[in-house]
């Protein structure tokens, strides 16, 4: 694996690890409130992470030139 997803990994574990570390009760009462949705729901949530990912990968993928 090239090291940028390796970088990207530890990143998304980094800002993952944040609410539990520092807001325990409130992440497990939105973990819980999530746990609850209908599925429709998450998979639009989900969606649109993915495509925020996608959009903000490009642009710094576009702004470096690469």
């Amino acid at each position: 694996m090239s090291i940028t997803i390796w970088l990207a990994l530890g990143l998304v574990l980094i800002v993952e690890g944040l609410g539990p570390l520092l807001f325990p009760r409130i992440w497990r009462r939105i973990i819980l409130a999530m746990a609850q949705q209908p599925d429709t729901i998450l998979r639009r949530c989900g969606g649109g992470l993915v495509v925020a990912g996608i959009v903000i990968y490009y642009m710094l993928r576009h702004r470096a030139g690469s």
